[in-house]
């Protein structure tokens, strides 16, 4: 008994060895988001009796409190061949199996929640109504157009995502409902915490960009190159700050500054 289990401990060992010697290329890359203000416009809600009929939910509110961290949840970060391919070292899952959503978007007090959502090309996102009310949830973006009709309580619908980039989902019956499905072209992805840090394990050795996108402020990219044995560091400014004197340079000369128009 007593050498049965050796060997199986041996076996673990071995195992673990294997696996460490197998992802030793793999280098993470690791950084900040920095925020100094508010960027999100505040959401502006009608009455209920708007747009609302039947039962009347009580409209749900922010967990977070704090501004600056408010925006730190806005923020994704992921990682771009630098050729161009969105299918380079992508772990894309296969079409033909059948997978659990790799997300879930609840329908509750109507809102959305989560209302921002992050998952590789070829995922899922599942849609359940928590709410005693009828939703009917759609999305007209270049990445992902679909409606999923009108369905009640205790009912739920399912969209897989099979291009990379920002599908924007709302409701036809509440106009207040707003959220974002962020499809990265592979599964290097990570959201900063609320002090701002990120990080990405495992990246093979390579030439990436590493993509900030923050849902109000857009898209920041950085140009690196991962070597084995060297982790990386990469830091946003979110936005990126403007010296006054070149701006009001700008503002006096746009000819100048950006040419012609």
């Amino acid at each position: 008994m007593r050498m049965k289990a050796m060997r199986m401990k041996a076996l673990l060992i071995g195992s673990a060895a294997a696996l460490l010697a197998a992802g030793g290329a793999a280098q993470d890359i690791t950084g900040t988001i920095l925020i100094k203000k508010r960027l999100t416009r505040p959401s502006v809600t009608a009455p209920v009796s708007v747009y609302q009929r039947g039962t009347a939910v009580k409209l749900g509110a922010d967990a977070e409190q704090d501004p600056i961290a408010y925006e730190r949840s806005r923020v994704v970060v992921y990682l771009e061949a630098a050729d161009g391919s969105i299918s380079a070292g992508a772990a894309v899952p296969d079409a033909g199996a059948k997978a659990e959503p790799a997300e879930q978007v609840e329908q509750l007090d109507r809102r959305f929640v989560p209302d921002l959502v992050v998952i590789p090309v070829g995922s899922s996102v599942s849609f359940p109504n928590m709410d005693p009310i009828f939703h009917n949830i759609y999305s007209l973006s270049k990445a992902k157009t679909f409606d999923l009709g009108s369905y009640d309580k205790g009912e739920t619908r399912t969209v897989k995502f099979s291009k990379p980039g920002i599908v924007e989902v709302y409701c036809h019956l509440h106009p207040n409902m707003a959220a974002t499905v962020m499809v990265t072209p592979n599964r290097w992805y990570a959201r900063p915490d609320r002090m701002g840090h990120y990080r990405i394990p495992n990246v093979p050795p390579g030439k990436y960009t590493v993509v900030a996108w923050h849902k109000s402020a857009g898209f920041y990219r950085k140009s690196i190159v991962i070597e084995e044995g060297h982790d990386q560091s990469v830091d946003f400014l979110i936005p990126i700050d403007v010296d006054p004197t070149q701006e009001a340079q700008a503002n006096q000369n746009p000819n100048e500054a950006g040419g012609s128009h």
